[in-house]
């Protein structure tokens, strides 16, 4: 099969690779559609991955073409969704069920191989059907989609009315259409471009501050009367931008922290006191929670929604490329040299 290797950092390789031998429990998906995450980029092109060579893409979606186990015969032909973190099922988070905090996981497109290929290995238990009204492309953005909702989950209660949130990629879009679905009437993007502001207008929310024009602080203390926010989302991974949303939120408030860093996060100690003296509530997020027979697990309800017509991601894909051009897509979110939201590699 065609697979894209990457054989040490920088070096992503385009290569004819053995079909992968299946496992117990694991059947063979062939790839439709694969979404380039923002951290598949310092991924590639500066930290690498767990071990080298991998085959990296974490966010994909297809059809299952062969089953290793009999009883799974019936999955052949199957349009599936991948949750891409496999669990080891036995640590004390994997005992409750919380599989996205599991001590001991593997992961496809970074621990092990991933999308980015014509086929992966993947296990039963990682799959999700995908209902015939799902296109590819959005089952393709299951993951971070479903990474929204499980965010939302940890800080959303009845009664809250405004949020805002710092940095529209494609994880803060997403949570801003989450946002909508639930009812927040005051949704609020702060970005940094024009790219950002026109998509986000077209997704239908129109209250966006750039970060680089305006003082953000000030005009969001003005559009909440001098109140604040009851949420405040943290999506681009900076110590400024975490300070801005302990600026930003209302006494009593929370603050939810989404982006993955780019380097350390410190606070100032003026800023440090208002998580004290407002008393905020600071919650973290990881991943999303994955356990579809229970039917209230983060990927069902991002299906549900997607089936609904509340939620969709596919607006947020601003390139669609064929599989030969992934290098074109890495390229262009690595160098910025275009706007864009959600790359996707369609087959």
């Amino acid at each position: 099969m065609k697979a894209y290797v990457l054989n040490r950092i920088g070096r992503l390789d385009l290569m004819d690779v053995p079909e992968p031998v299946l496992k117990d429990g694991e059947v063979l998906v062939e790839v439709k559609a694969a979404g380039i995450c923002g951290s598949d980029i310092p991924r590639i092109f500066a930290n690498g991955t767990y071990h080298f060579p991998t085959i990296p893409g974490h966010e994909f979606a297809g059809v299952v073409c062969k089953v290793k186990d009999k009883e799974n015969e019936g999955l052949i032909g199957k349009r599936v969704g991948v949750f891409p973190l496999i669990p080891c099922r036995t640590c004390a988070p994997c005992q409750k069920r919380q599989y996205e905090m599991c001590m001991h996981y593997d992961y496809l497109g970074s621990r092990s191989d991933g999308g980015f290929a014509e086929y992966v290995a993947v296990p039963v238990r990682n799959l999700i059907e995908i209902p015939d009204g799902i296109s590819m492309e959005a089952a393709a953005m299951l993951e971070p989609a479903s990474v929204g909702i499980h965010a939302l989950r940890k800080v959303y209660e009845e009664g809250m009315n405004s949020a805002v949130i710092f940095g529209p990629g494609t994880i803060g879009l997403l949570i801003a259409q989450w946002l909508r679905a639930l009812g927040i009437e005051k949704i609020i993007l702060v970005g940094t471009g024009e790219g950002q502001k026109k998509l986000a207008g077209e997704l239908g929310f129109s209250e966006f501050y750039n970060g680089k024009e305006v003082d953000v602080v000030q005009a969001i203390l003005e559009r909440t009367a001098g109140e604040g926010v009851d949420l405040a989302i943290e999506c681009a991974g900076y110590s400024e931008v975490l300070e801005e949303c302990l600026d930003v939120v209302k006494r009593g408030g929370k603050v939810l922290t989404v982006g993955n860093p780019h380097g350390d996060m410190n606070l100032k100690r003026d800023i440090y006191w208002k998580i004290l003296r407002k008393q905020l509530q600071l919650c973290g997020t990881w991943n999303s929670s994955f356990i579809p027979e229970e039917k209230e697990d983060d990927w069902t309800r991002t299906i549900a929604a997607m089936e609904q017509g509340i939620l969709s991601p596919e607006k947020q894909i601003t390139h669609r490329l064929p599989f030969e051009e992934l290098h074109r897509g890495l390229e262009i979110m690595r160098d910025k040299s275009e706007y864009y939201n959600k790359v996707m590699i369609v087959r």
